[in-house]
């Protein structure tokens, strides 16, 4: 082995090998400082591009709340939890469910109170219908509502100009009452034209008939099964006899013994309609239709007239049978269900109890504020600033490349 003189380090003169290994090393140096700089290069770059950051964003939010390994192991091994745990583990789930029937029990006087107190509407709502059908004009008392255009205009006007508006009004007022207006023509059409869940429902032949709906009724059940009963009321008219249509659903309060865990409330498991005794050639509901039929050995055809169903508002009272408890709903039957039973519940919680917002519209806008908050969300997540012709880059940053297809 070599010994280095310490006192003469100058006096070596290095080898040809020694001479490679430290320019090598010095190589190395000098490429990884540049490796260094090329990156953070890059990354300075990256992060100034609003697409990456976006991307970015959106991975880290998705990991907010996440699962580590650890507990993820454990909701997949839960059956490998010693015993003495899982023997607790159905004390809590036990715990649970008596929560669960405390809760059906809560919902069951929570019916009755809305039994108790649909008798105190009944004043109110039957007040509406003779407004509506113009059996009894409002009392200027009756009438003192401000409405948000008459303050506007008070606001714009002098007090002068007031009075000759009101004058100008006046003269109005007696020239339309000579007309024959009648209450407030179409009401309950205009609202189902207004809500897009029963508008979706009502066809073009609909629309005379429900010209003559002057009133919907809720009908709370109190005695079981439990469960309300919507009932539609006619005036005389040329399609059908009848003057109440009816509609009614039973609810269910206890949780379902094969899912009781996902529990939230009554829910309704049942429908049934009413007969409509149809003037004839009047039923909205069926239509007949002609087909030709070829006989296959003679050669010759007919025409064979059939009767269809029709799509109409009208067949809500003609909803599907659910089948009883041993047997399994199809996906279509099940979904034409679901689709009834949202309907008389919109109707009984929304529709009848608030009908005049949504005559005017002001509860439609209330009801999509929501939907547009969520919609507006939904765009900026799909957000191309490669399409948008205002998107301007901020100082320093580089227009995003035009992308080859």
């Amino acid at each position: 082995m070599t010994c280095t003189n310490m006192a003469e380090p100058e006096s070596k003169t290095p080898t040809a090998d020694e001479v490679e290994d430290v320019e090598e090393i010095e190589a190395n140096k000098q490429n990884k400082e540049a490796d260094v700089a090329s990156a953070g290069d890059i990354a300075s770059q990256v992060m100034k591009n609003p697409q990456v950051l976006a991307a970015l964003q959106e991975k880290l939010g998705s990991m907010v709340g996440a699962h580590s390994g650890y507990i993820q192991r454990w909701d997949i091994d839960i059956d490998r939890l010693p015993k003495v745990v899982k023997r607790r583990l159905k004390a809590l789930k036990k715990l649970q469910f008596d929560v669960i029937k405390l809760e059906s029990e809560f919902y069951k006087e929570v019916h009755d109170l809305e039994c108790k107190y649909a008798s105190k509407y009944v004043s109110m709502f039957d007040k509406r219908k003779e407004i509506l059908t113009g059996n009894t004009e409002p009392t200027d008392e009756e009438c003192d509502w401000p409405s948000e255009d008459e303050k506007d205009d008070e606001d714009k006007i002098s007090k002068e100009d007031l009075k000759n508006k009101v004058k100008v009004e006046d003269k109005n007022e007696e020239k339309k009452d000579d007309s024959d207006t009648k209450g407030i023509p179409h009401f309950w059409l205009t609202i189902f034209k207004n809500v897009e869940m029963l508008s979706e429902m009502v066809q073009d032949h609909d629309e005379p008939i429900l010209q003559h709906l002057q009133d919907i009724k809720v009908i709370f059940t109190e005695t079981e099964p439990k469960g309300f009963t919507l009932e539609f009321h006619f005036a005389s008219n040329e399609y059908f006899t009848d003057t109440v249509l009816t509609k009614h659903y039973t609810l269910r309060f206890e949780p379902d013994p094969e899912d009781s865990f996902s529990y939230e409330g009554p829910e309704i498991v049942k429908c049934q309609g009413c007969p409509i005794n149809w003037v004839k050639g009047k039923n909205v509901t069926v239509k007949t239709i002609k087909k030709k039929q070829k006989h296959k050995g003679r050669g010759t055809t007919r025409t064979v007239t059939k009767t269809v169903t029709n799509d109409s508002f009208f067949n809500f009272f003609n909803p599907p049978a659910v089948p009883e408890d041993d047997a399994e709903m199809d996906e279509d039957l099940e979904a034409l269900l679901a689709a009834d039973f949202e309907i008389g519940h919109f109707i009984r919680d929304r529709i009848v109890p608030r009908a005049a917002l949504y005559f005017t519209g002001e509860a439609l806008d209330t009801d999509d504020y929501d939907e547009e908050e969520n919609e507006e969300e939904g765009e900026e997540e799909d957000y191309d600033e490669d399409n948008d012709a205002d998107y301007k880059p901020a100082e320093g940053e580089k227009p995003p490349e035009c992308k080859q297809q």
